[in-house]
């Protein structure tokens, strides 16, 4: 297979996201990106996930996966060879370039067979393979696959202490040489750092994209004002007592001011004197919302997202005042308020359950 380059600018790469992504409002504006023809309809992703002969054995077996490319992705140096990105010096990592179907699959199920099988615990290792070419990540192409990857990333980095994986933007990637394309067909016995039974477990795995999805950043800047902006993309904080939610008692629920997402049940509100809309927990018997530690006041916090990733404010766990101790302190620039009369109209009425 010919080699070739992806390069998307000559920019910096961005640093490892040990204990958090990539994500900022430099990496939301995409550079331009010229990349090997993908069939119309189709999406790609690139992974990496230790050695790239089980990973794409991984990926090639997932329904709705296409094609994949073996390759190193992300590094300082060109044209780099098998040798030369082993000798942990060139920032590549071992990655494989999926292209998938959307129609047949998406980038959730991709993704979550992806953390099936790697230990995101694990800095540059992963199995037996120890060096910089075996670091996790995950590297986007477009503004979208970014809102996904992120969400997923952030809902698997809050069930670890260590967190390890890297979630960027792609900045180059080189096909590796063609004795390592489908390595595993040609060699079925070679080396595999993911077993049959992962893989299998993962060839089960099916998702459901995400209805909760943001636009694209100049559309939600015509949608939203400058506070809203501010506080769901930029983590601001409207001024204490300033939400017209704060004394709020109506009957009804919460949702995410861009995406509508159901978040909080009126129920579930009580006064706070802390002078933001306060609630015990999250609306539903599952809880969607996304977690990370904050240490932006130099103490340890707990941020508290939607799924689509906008910033609605932190979660306490010792607030007197609360009836069960937890206190969702919530920016109610980040919300909406749907009247519980209105809820069925408007689509919410499975949700009513939740109001009492």
């Amino acid at each position: 297979m010919t080699k070739w380059l992806i390069f998307i600018a000559a920019g910096v790469l961005l640093a490892s996201c040990s204990g958090s992504s990539s994500s900022s409002t430099e990496t939301r504006t995409m550079p331009a990106h010229i990349t090997e023809t993908v069939a119309d309809g189709e999406k790609e992703i690139y992974l990496a996930g230790g050695c790239f002969w089980g990973t794409e054995k991984l990926f090639s077996a997932l329904d709705g996966v296409t094609d994949t490319t073996v390759g190193y992705a992300n590094g300082y140096t060109e044209n780099p060879t098998y040798e030369e990105v082993c000798k942990n010096n060139t920032g590549y990592k071992e990655t494989v370039r999926v292209v998938y179907d959307p129609t047949k699959t998406n980038l959730e199920t991709i993704l979550a067979a992806y953390f099936l099988v790697i230990d995101p615990t694990k800095q540059n290792m992963q199995g037996n393979d120890l060096g910089t070419q075996y670091q996790t990540g995950i590297y986007y192409t477009d503004e979208a696959s970014h809102q996904t990857a992120e969400t997923a990333w952030k809902k698997e980095s809050s069930k670890y202490d260590k967190f390890y994986v890297e979630l960027q933007p792609l900045v180059n990637f080189y096909d590796a040489e063609e004795y390592h394309q489908d390595y595993l067909v040609k060699h079925p016995n070679g080396y595999c750092h993911i077993s049959n039974e992962e893989i299998e477990e993962a060839k089960g795995i099916k998702l459901e994209a995400s209805e909760y999805v943001n636009p694209d950043d100049s559309t939600l800047k015509s949608k939203l004002s400058a506070l809203q902006y501010s506080v769901t993309q930029q983590k601001g904080t409207e001024p204490a007592f300033s939400s017209e939610y704060y004394a709020l008692h109506d009957k009804g629920i919460y949702v995410d001011v861009i995406t509508g997402e159901p978040l909080f049940s009126s129920s579930d509100k009580y006064d706070s004197s802390c002078g933001w809309p306060s609630f015990t927990k999250s609306i539903g018997e599952e809880d969607q919302l996304l977690y990370q530690e904050d240490h932006v006041l130099g103490y340890a916090r707990t941020e508290v997202e939607s799924s689509a990733g906008n910033h609605l404010g932190h979660r306490f766990e010792d607030d007197p005042e609360s009836p069960n101790g937890v206190r969702y302190c919530i920016d109610g620039a980040s919300l909406e308020f749907v009247p519980y009369d209105e809820m069925d109209a408007r689509g919410y009425g499975d949700y009513k359950q939740y109001v009492k």
